[in-house]
């Protein structure tokens, strides 16, 4: 019986293209994706030091995705040219199957290796996220490499073990009231709850504290200016994705996985996020009503190809990356707001219209406490204004 043939993986195709330039500039190293992890192999110094050179693999402990793959070669160019000036060690690269990595020898990089490895592993194999591996794929990108790198980076300048007192450490780091400090403190919660590590009490608190921050606060546009602003779009394709966001507080790339169907002639005009996106499948009602009009969106019912053409096989793309085409999209027509100022502004119109948190919070694919700490001045401002109404009608009444 015929053995079936390796699944193919996305990275393939750029891992063989960055090892051809290797052999034609002359290096002997070669990059190597085992699964999903990411390695270096080729002749190198034996490990018993006797002077001898034999084909061997440096295990990088790296996920096989795009920042994995940089990550690889920059790792591939240190062991270059620690070959060329002769003072390559295996010490800083791991023996015995255990893998330190570049951040140097020291006892904590093996322990915050092997934490990160089993962190991964049970990241992936969560049965809620195995419904969604094109989600999971881009929350883990972006949501969570980036925080345990600075954990990796922390082992290297600190040279701390591996525990409570790291991830203090690689959480002070970030700014008060930061959405990247706030990110970085639930990415290490879950960490912390996979090694059975204890974290202060008030962990929650000090990782908090994101919400729009006053300069985003006071320049969300108006519905003027959205109607105004898409008048500098020359393109109708990407008109309608600013007509999208702008009705229905889209995320960038969700623009791109959504059931438009009803937006045809005699639909309901209900988007349904596909079950592909970050947060899974959810349904969306435009705010304004009006704007799927204005906008010209019942054409997107019809042909949904009158969307610009982005790439959208997750085989071959991420989440991420379809949003960052998006923004870049703005940019490149000098647009006065960003793309989730567009979800911002439907977020607050949900809320001026009375719109039920637990409502807006579901439309927009995330849980009741991010709406709330992310849009709390006009909540508070929405319950006390009612609250004065609600007086002054007694008052009257009495």
């Amino acid at each position: 019986m015929t053995a079936a043939p390796p699944t193919a993986h996305p990275l393939d195709g750029l891992i063989r293209e960055h090892n051809a330039q290797l052999a034609a500039s002359g290096v002997s190293l070669r990059l190597e994706r085992r699964g999903e992890r990411l390695a270096i192999r080729g002749p190198l110094p034996s490990r018993q030091g006797q002077g001898s050179i034999a084909v061997q693999r440096i295990s990088l402990g790296l996920p096989a995705d795009a920042a994995g793959l940089e990550d690889a070669r920059q790792a591939l160019r240190r062991v270059v040219q620690q070959l060329q000036q002769q003072n390559f060690n295996w010490s800083q690269w791991g023996s015995g199957g255990r893998r330190t990595g570049a951040v140097g020898g020291a006892a904590g990089s093996v322990d915050v290796e092997a934490a990160l490895e089993r962190f991964e592993h049970t990241f992936f194999n969560d049965p809620r996220r195995r419904r969604n591996p094109a989600g999971s794929r881009t929350t883990w990108t972006s949501a969570y490499l980036p925080y345990l790198r600075r954990l990796r980076r922390l082992v290297s300048s600190q040279q701390q073990p591996f525990g409570p007192a790291l991830l203090e450490a690689a959480l002070e780091s970030y700014p008060l009231a930061s959405r990247s400090r706030q990110q970085c403190g639930t990415a290490l919660a879950a960490l912390a709850r996979s090694e059975a590590l204890q974290l202060p009490a008030d962990w929650a608190e000090r990782a908090g504290g994101y919400g729009l921050h006053a300069a985003q606060f006071r320049q969300l546009p108006s519905d003027r200016q959205i109607l105004d602003w898409i008048e500098r779009i020359p393109n109708p394709g990407w008109r309608l994705v600013y007509g999208l966001m702008a009705a229905y507080g889209l995320r960038n790339h969700e623009v791109f996985f959504s059931d438009l169907s009803a937006l045809a002639p005699g639909g309901d005009r209900v988007i349904r996020v596909l079950p592909t996106s970050k947060t899974g499948e959810h349904q969306v009602w435009p705010f304004q009503p009006e704007w799927v009009e204005r906008f010209e969106l019942p054409r997107l019912g019809e042909s949904r190809s009158l969307l610009p053409p982005v790439r959208t096989d997750l085989r071959s793309t991420t989440l991420q990356q379809v949003g960052r085409r998006v923004a870049e999209q703005f940019r490149r027509y000098e647009l006065p707001l960003t793309p989730y100022d567009l979800r911002h502004a439907w977020a607050v119109r949900t809320i001026h219209i009375g719109l039920p948190d637990t409502v807006a919070a579901r439309m927009m694919g995330h849980s009741v406490a991010i709406h709330t700490r992310t849009y709390h001045h006009w909540i508070t401002r929405r319950d006390q204004q009612q609250a004065v109404d609600a007086a002054l009608a007694r008052a009257r009444a009495a």
